[in-house]
């Protein structure tokens, strides 16, 4: 079993313990988990220290492995941000619009990205235009 800490959109801190760090996306993958205070389903992993029992060298180990984890998949994050800056048309709070635009025109390949409502997001793929959600890392923190 483990324990997360995770946060809604809304900054709502909660707990919950899951059967293992795999089980935990799976169901985030399956949009399966939701904010107990405002039912928010957009929830990640909030940053926590391991609880761990053993020496102080063990612990001290174990969380700097955490934070190298943290930090690879933080520059990974952050590599994927620059790429898509550098090769994507920012169109901003246009995207459902625009994305329509770029889906409905078979001879267009542009690459875009922006900002989409929930509503929107979900207007779209019904209307089967797939997008993808991506973490927009912090490039100064």
């Amino acid at each position: 079993m483990i324990k997360y800490i995770l946060k809604c959109k809304n900054n709502h801190e909660f707990e919950s313990w899951f059967s293992s760090s795999d089980e935990f996306d799976k169901l985030s993958n399956k949009n399966l988990l939701e904010c107990i205070y405002c039912s928010s389903k957009k929830i990640e992993k909030s940053i926590m220290a391991p609880s761990i029992s053993g020496s102080m060298n063990k612990k001290q180990e174990l969380l700097e492995i955490n934070i190298k984890n943290f930090n690879d998949k933080k520059n990974a994050l952050l590599h994927l941000r620059r790429y898509i800056e550098n090769n994507f048309d920012y169109v901003g709070k246009d995207f459902s619009k625009r994305v329509r635009e770029v889906y409905y025109d078979k001879k267009s390949n542009k690459a875009i990205y922006g900002t989409a409502t929930s509503e929107e997001k979900k207007e779209l793929s019904e209307e089967g235009i797939d997008l993808i959600s991506i973490p927009w890392v912090n490039k100064d923190n």
